[in-house]
Order: C-alpha cells, then sequence, then structure tokens
C-alpha cells in the first residue's frame, strides 16, 4: 500500500473526536504526471527578460542619471586636489581625503553620520515616491542599463535578440556574441579598477597593473570587475527580486498615499485589442488595447496591470510605453502613471495627491534628516584638524629621578590633519610644579601623525600618593590656530 494512502486511512479509522465524529480531514494525492510520464515539476525555470527599448520621460531621465552618476564615479578618482588625489580612502596609511578633508581613523563617527543620512534619505524618497532609488540611481540599475545599452547596438532589439538567441550558432552570432562579451568585460574591468582606484592612487595603480606588479590590487580589480559583470550582464533583474534586502521591507515604508507606478483598471477594463477608428466606449472597452508594450519594455519582466509588485523598481518605462500608445489611439494619457492608491481609488487630480505629500511621516523624515545634515555640516565647519591620543607607558609607571623629582613617562600619538607642515607645542597642567621636563615642540610633516614621549615630572612630596588628574595641552604654532586638550592620570607612589 502507497505510504499515502496507508496515511489516509489511519486518518479515517483512528482520528475520531470523542463523540464519534470524524475529524475533518484534507485528501492527499499524488501530482499527476507529465505527458512523458514523469512526476510534474512544480519548479519554473528562470525565463530570460527581454526589455523592449522606448523613449520618454521616464527613460530620459533614467539616462540622465546614468550619466551624472558615472561621470561623478569615473571621473572623481582623477581629480587632482593640490599634489594629491582628490578623492582617496588611503587605508595603508589611515588617512581619508574628501578634497580639502583629511580624515583618521578616529572620524569613523563621520561615517557613521553620512550612512544615517542615507539611510533617512532613503527613507524620506520612499515615503514619497516609492522606489525612485532602485528605478534611477541604484549601481544595480545602471549598469544593467549600460550593459542593457551595449546588447542592444551589438544583437539589436528586443525581437533581433530573441530571434539571435533561439536560432542556431551561426557565423553572425559568435561575432556578436563574442563583440558583446568582449564589451562587456571591458566595462567590468574598467569600473573594477575605478573603484580600486578610490582606495590606491587611481596612477600609481595604473602603473602597477600594467607591470603586472600588486596582487592585492589585480584580485580586487578581478573581483569588483566580475561582480559587475555577472550582477549587470547575467542576473540582472534577478538580483532586484531575490537578492536586494530593499526589495523586501520597502512595503514597510509605503502608505496609501505614497507615489508608486500603478494601471489605472475603472479607465483600462475591459481590455482587448482594436483598431483606433473604432469607438470603443460603445462597445463597452476600456482604454487598454492589450498591446503587452508595458510588459516589453519592464526591465524586471512583470505586468503592471496586475496591480503594485515588490518586483517593480518604479523606472517608469511602462508610463513611457503606455502613453506612446494612448498617442497613437488619440486617448487621454495616464493610464498607466504615477499615482497613489488613494489616487486611484477616489480619482484625485495630480493636485489633490500632492497636498497628500506633507503627512506627518514625511515631515518627520524630512525634519531629522535636516537636522542630522545640519549637525554633519557644523561639525565638519568647526572640526579641528589635529587629533590626539595619549597612553601611558607601562614600562614606568612613576620614579623618581635626579634632583629629588618625581617623573611619569607618556607617549603621545600626534596627528596633523592639515596638508601643511606643522609646528606644536606641548604642555601640562592638573599639579602644582608639573612640567613637561622632554621636548616641548615638535614639527610634523603634512597629513602624517607621529608618536612622541614625554616626560611629565613634579618635586616630590607636592602631591599625596594615588593617582591624580593631568591634562595635556597640544596646540599649533602656525598660522591655523588649533587647540586640544587631552586627559591623564599622573601617578604618585606610596
Amino acid at each position: 500500500m502507497p505510504p499515502f494512502c496507508f496515511a489516509r486511512r489511519f486518518f479515517f479509522e483512528f482520528m475520531t473526536t470523542p463523540s464519534g465524529k470524524h475529524r475533518k480531514v484534507i485528501p492527499i494525492a499524488p501530482a499527476a504526471p507529465n505527458k512523458e510520464g514523469m512526476a510534474a515539476s512544480f519548479y519554473e525555470a528562470q525565463k530570460k527578460v527581454y526589455p523592449r527599448s522606448i523613449s520618454g520621460v521616464f527613460a530620459r531621465w533614467r539616462w540622465i542619471l546614468v550619466f551624472l552618476t558615472q561621470l561623478v564615479f569615473y571621473g572623481l578618482p582623477w581629480l587632482q586636489w593640490g599634489q594629491r588625489q582628490s578623492v582617496l580612502f588611503d587605508l595603508d596609511a589611515k588617512r581619508f581625503y574628501l578634497f580639502g578633508l583629511v580624515l583618521y581613523p578616529q572620524d569613523f563617527i563621520y561615517l557613521t553620520g553620512l550612512l544615517i543620512i542615507s539611510a533617512l534619505a532613503l527613507f524620506l524618497f520612499t515615503a514619497v515616491a516609492g522606489r525612485l532609488w532602485c528605478g534611477f540611481s541604484c549601481p544595480q540599475t545602471v549598469y544593467t542599463e549600460i550593459f542593457m545599452w551595449i546588447e542592444h547596438k551589438v544583437e539589436g532589439d528586443r525581437s533581433a535578440r530573441m530571434r539571435l538567441d533561439n536560432g542556431g550558432w551561426t557565423f553572425e552570432k559568435v561575432r556578436k556574441k563574442s563583440l558583446k562579451q568582449f564589451l562587456w568585460v571591458a566595462v567590468s574591468l574598467w569600473t573594477g579598477f575605478t573603484f580600486v582606484g578610490y582606495f590606491v592612487p587611481i596612477r600609481q595603480l595604473a602603473g602597477e597593473l600594467l607591470a603586472l606588479q600588486g596582487s592585492w590590487q589585480i584580485f580586487w580589480v578581478l573581483f569588483y570587475g566580475f561582480a559587475t559583470y555577472g550582477n549587470a550582464g547575467f542576473l540582472r533583474e534577478q538580483v532586484c527580486k531575490y537578492m536586494c534586502p530593499y526589495a523586501r521591507f520597502q512595503s514597510a515604508m509605503f502608505d496609501k498615499d505614497t507615489l508608486v507606478v500603478s494601471y489605472d483598471p475603472v479607465r483600462g477594463e475591459p481590455r482587448a485589442p482594436r483598431n483606433k477608428s473604432v469607438d470603443h466606449k460603445a462597445q463597452g472597452l476600456g482604454d487598454c488595447i492589450d498591446c503587452s508594450l508595458c510588459v516589453q519594455v519592464c526591465p524586471t519582466g512583470i505586468d503592471i496591470r496586475h496591480g503594485l509588485q515588490y518586483d517593480c523598481i518604479g523606472c517608469g518605462l511602462c508610463v513611457d510605453a503606455c502613453n506612446t500608445v494612448m498617442d497613437k489611439m488619440k486617448y487621454p494619457r495616464g493610464l498607466i502613471r504615477y499615482t497613489t492608491q488613494n489616487g486611484v481609488a477616489r480619482g484625485w487630480t495630480s493636485r489633490q495627491m500632492l497636498r497628500r505629500v506633507l503627512r506627518p511621516r514625511v515631515l518627520i523624515y524630512s525634519a531629522v534628516l535636516l537636522g542630522i545634515s545640519v549637525a554633519m555640516v557644523f561639525s565638519l565647519m568647526a572640526r579641528t584638524p589635529l587629533k590626539v591620543d595619549v597612553v601611558r607607558d607601562r614600562a614606568a609607571l612613576s620614579r623618581i629621578v635626579a634632583g629629588g623629582r618625581l617623573e611619569n613617562v607618556y607617549r603621545l600619538q600626534i596627528m596633523n590633519a592639515t596638508e601643511t607642515s606643522q609646528r606644536y607645542r606641548i604642555s601640562a597642567q592638573g599639579l602644582d610644579g608639573l612640567e613637561v621636563v622632554s621636548e616641548s615642540e615638535i614639527e610634523i610633516e603634512p597629513a602624517q601623525s607621529r608618536w612622541v614621549a614625554v616626560r611629565l615630572q613634579i618635586p616630590y612630596g607636592t602631591a599625596p600618593a594615588g593617582s591624580h588628574t593631568v591634562h595635556f595641552d597640544i596646540e599649533s604654532m602656525g598660522e591655523k590656530p588649533a587647540h586640544v586638550q587631552e586627559k591623564a592620570v599622573f601617578l604618585v607612589p606610596r
């Protein structure tokens, strides 16, 4: 007896209620075999998406942002600021250069602030207009668009690419596929090279790669190149659907007043093909002619007419496609448009929907984002270009030296956060007779740090036994004054 039959008999014969009535049991039956007599598969293979090219307002905005983002990304490493690269995160030297700013690992708080600002901005934009980041500025979207443009130029538009993939391996197919892969690899390697150029001076990096030097640099160029090649060339919409966490929690940031790409079913249904000379209203038809052009242009391959889906990245290409069809049919635009759930349900105009933009959650996001941004800018402007760390010398905690004086030894790390040589004066206060008996003035090169041994002495017997708080004062003697005070402990033995 098959196992499922035994289980079914067990439930009917033995699983009864105290009153003798049988419990409700859902029958279990095996899946029907397919035509070949094999068990049916519940897995559907991934279907390749062939996005169709389209022109329109949103398509132009996508390309504008592709151009701007890549101009910044590819151009910044080559921009010089004085004698150095304008933007450089030098991990070996632990220096981070942002135009005129020189940051140390101690300035990590600014990275935290930047991440908080980015998160709040993402929340704000999502609450107002959905997945704007995904549709227009996300690196996955940007590089997928670049790779699809290369594919379009080499292999042709949607129908030509489908015929090429479904046809046999001819010389023409091998030529086009090889050329496409070569261009993809070239763009990927250049992207990886540029990315590593933010952490290694890019001109130095170029020389090392040409000489096949620097295994670390070569590895990361190939790694990021491969990531770009795989994500933008092959995975594409699957990254957005299955790998990106933002697609999963974005729904928590949506509400009924969030602007999203929406299909108007009241106006569009029932849909059916027709000639533009036909009076579709008289025949009881909606404005949708069921051309499926909105599906063909979608980079994730969804049908927006089925409602809002997590697969939708909010790129608006379906809006451009539908508006093109509406213009040809002499119908009003906006069958597919950026609107809100309340706008569609209640038939609101654009002005009525925009009034709901400044709702409480948007105002809260905006206020917090503005506050943190202002605080961040003010902190950077008021930042002291000098960092000091104080470390006690564990080898000699406290000792009596010649002249009957008590001495403590410290090590000071003084970091020059300017791009000019600076001379600093070291002093201390906190105890009677406290003085610096080591070198009290030092010079540090631009954007460099230096460990300095500092000896503090007091007359023996002027302070009771125990630990006493003292303060080191380090101040710049140059044109731009900078002063830092750091606390330390002076030990007096019993």
